[in-house]
């Protein structure tokens, strides 16, 4: 097997062992776990739902009001009623300061951590200060994505492994798609924000005209100072994307050498 073929096939398995750990493995442990929460059928919870979400949790954030004996135990965060976030690990995070949020009772601000399947940190927290601007609730946002999210990425993990077991020329564009995740993540992100910034509603009892929530780094909206920043997820889909440019050229090198 030519060397470059050789080559196209690790960077594409590198690849595709970050995102099923990172993201498709815990997405499908805990698949519906949050609408059968919100729905009182706690029984029907799987045990790997519980032991995949307390080994991803671990280190996280937990809101302020998660009773310490309850961090990284789902069934305590359960029983205590608490902020339940995603299993997945998070791309991006956003924090709010403000003078009605002290440090001492927010040390790290009212962070929220945006995930492909759905969010994690002081969501209530947030949507209460998105209703004092008129702004809608996050689960507004992006309620397609997340669905077909878990689909999606099943999806390309199989196109992956079509990449490395055929040498067809079309399929090593399949790459592309992982590739391009990371760009993909940041559109949507951004559009969402200016939708929710663009569509605010009257029922705020603070009124602020349409704006631009801050995409990357420090803003200001209101009496709010706003940090908006990847973490740990966006990391690792970087890595994929380039693992998988590596895969795409080192597998267009290859066939087009062995077509001569």
């Amino acid at each position: 097997m030519h060397k470059s073929i050789i080559k196209a096939r690790v960077f594409t398995l590198l690849a595709l062992v970050i995102l099923t750990l990172s993201f498709t493995f815990p997405m499908v442990a805990f698949h519906s776990t949050l609408n059968k929460i919100d729905d009182g059928k706690v029984d029907e919870i799987s045990s790997l739902s519980y032991k995949v979400w307390d080994i991803y949790n671990q280190g996280r954030y937990k809101s302020v009001s998660t009773p310490k004996d309850a961090h990284n135990n789902l069934a305590q965060m359960i029983k205590s009623s608490s902020e339940i976030g995603v299993a997945s690990l998070p791309i991006w995070a956003v924090s709010l300061e403000a003078p009605n949020y002290p440090k001492e009772a927010f040390p790290e601000g009212i962070p929220v951590f945006f995930h492909f399947d759905g969010f994690s940190g002081e969501i209530h927290e947030m949507n209460t200060i998105n209703h004092y601007v008129g702004m809608d609730p996050m689960w507004i946002g992006g309620i397609y994505e997340r669905e077909i999210g878990i689909y999606a990425l099943l999806a390309l993990s199989l196109a992956m492994i079509f990449f490395m077991a055929y040498n067809t020329p079309i399929l090593s564009y399949i790459m592309l798609v992982p590739a391009s995740l990371p760009l993909l993540f940041i559109a949507d992100y951004a559009y969402w924000l200016y939708w929710f910034g663009h569509n605010l509603h009257d029922w705020g009892a603070f009124k602020i005209k349409p704006f631009m929530p801050t995409v990357f780094g420090d803003g200001k909206i209101a009496q709010f100072t706003t940090h908006s920043y990847p973490t740990i997820g966006f990391y690792l889909i970087v890595a994929i994307s380039l693992f998988s440019l590596l895969a795409f050229f080192a597998k267009q090198k290859g066939l087009k050498e062995m077509s001569k």
